[in-house]
């Protein structure tokens, strides 16, 4: 591909000779060779002992960043993602080192205005605005108790004492005490839910269920009982649409269902616009996308990949997880993460170098007090200061960059 280039440099003479000797002083600080003092021990003494070649990696470490810098220099090139490194040849005179670096992929723009492509018109119907109303009044739902014997019903919370078995053995992880359950859920197999309703306070019950085939722990289409004890049973009470339950929802000047109705109509409009906007946008980038020419490197998908999941590793962190136990859980490992992420990668990939290319040839660029206003403006939105938005950004050169980017995409949505 043309834009990989593999690049040869030869480390020698005093260059070399400097960083074999920052590899032994770094080796003999801790060094105890009989008749020296720890760290004390003489360059000739070190390297009959150990051999001049207990020095070479480390030494290797020293010269990179001198061969990687001349290779920039020479070359005039810029990396799009970290250079892979080879040793190609090492001794006590010189080494040679073999850098792969890729640059930027050539891109090809094709159409990407006059896409025809026609954004949905939004329509909110009667049904959505019961469904709303219904949800808010969850929202708002009081929690009570019922009496002993009442059945548990749909919708209902059923606190149980449950313990799992598979082939006569106490299914691990498969036993819970006062574990609050909402009916309907979906939380446990199929057919644990349902199974509880008509029981009331104090009822016991075996359910005999079978995993599904795609469940994880190897427990796939095994059969499983389950022994459950109801210990109490809740239920949701729904407010009355009026004028309390206005008040909640922060409508002040909503006086009856009617007008009620009205306001969640607008949310309803506003959240389904937003929805066919964000469709739309997404429809012009991937047609775009798709009239462009670029072929990408498997690094360059690779490296985006391992972002992905960098990403969400931290948004597992967030949620009291690591990745392996994620990976315990839903048996998916590492190696299929990035299977299942690698088309959203090279969609991400695409997408960059499509908005990068017409910020190119639409010639879009902002002076130095627009990208200033812009930062002031961000930081302000997020309630910082703009050091510390400069701060999470990196530069002002991203918040730049992040402004071309926008710009770009605006001329791909709007251009009809």
């Amino acid at each position: 591909m043309k834009n990989v280039h593999e690049i040869e440099i030869k480390i020698e003479g005093k260059e070399w000779e400097t960083c074999l000797d920052k590899s032994f002083k770094k080796k003999n600080k801790d060094v105890k060779v009989d008749g020296f003092r720890k760290g004390a021990c003489p360059k000739d003494v070190y390297i009959k002992k150990f051999g001049i070649e207990s020095l070479f990696m480390d030494a290797v470490d020293e010269g990179v960043e001198i061969a990687y810098a001349k290779v920039m220099k020479e070359h005039n090139l810029t990396p799009v993602i970290q250079p892979s490194l080879d040793v190609k040849n090492i001794d006590e005179k010189a080494v040679t080192l073999s850098f792969k670096v890729i640059t930027k992929p050539e891109v090809k723009l094709g159409a990407y205005k006059d896409l025809k492509i026609k954004k949905e018109a939004v329509k909110v119907s009667k049904e959505e605005i019961d469904g709303e109303i219904e949800k808010l009044r969850s929202q708002f739902a009081e929690i009570k108790v019922k009496e002993d014997k009442e059945k548990i019903a749909e919708r209902d919370t059923a606190v149980i004492n449950f313990h799992g078995f598979v082939d006569g053995k106490e299914l691990e992880g498969g036993s819970g005490e006062n574990f609050p359950l909402e009916i309907g859920s979906n939380t446990f197999i199929p057919g644990f839910e349902s199974g509880l309703i008509g029981l009331k306070k104090g009822d016991k019950k075996t359910l005999e269920l079978t995993f599904p085939d795609d469940y994880a722990k190897d427990l796939g289409g095994k059969a499983v009982k389950f022994d459950v004890e109801i210990m109490e049973v809740k239920t949701r009470v729904l407010p009355e649409i009026g004028k309390e339950f206005f008040e909640d929802l922060g409508y002040d000047k909503v006086t009856n269902e009617e007008e009620l109705r009205n306001e969640v109509e607008k949310v309803i409009k506003e959240r389904k616009e937003a929805e066919v906007d964000d469709k739309y946008l997404e429809d012009c980038l991937s047609k775009a996308a798709d009239n462009m020419t670029i072929e990408l490197n498997e690094e360059i998908i690779d490296e985006e990949v391992h972002r992905m999941i960098h990403q969400f590793e931290s948004q597992l962190q967030m949620q009291g997880l690591t990745l392996d136990q994620y990976a315990q859980f839903t048996g998916v490992t590492h190696e299929k993460l990035h299977e299942q992420m690698e088309p959203e990668a090279i969609k991400r990939v695409k997408y960059r170098y499509l908005l990068e290319e017409v910020a190119d040839v639409e010639k879009i660029d902002f002076t130095d007090k627009e990208v200033e206003d812009k930062a002031e403006e961000m930081a302000s939105n997020y309630g910082i200061s703009k050091e510390e938005l400069l701060e999470a950004y990196g530069s002002l050169d991203v918040v730049k960059y992040d402004m071309k980017m926008r710009e770009a995409m605006e001329i791909i949505r709007t251009a009809k």
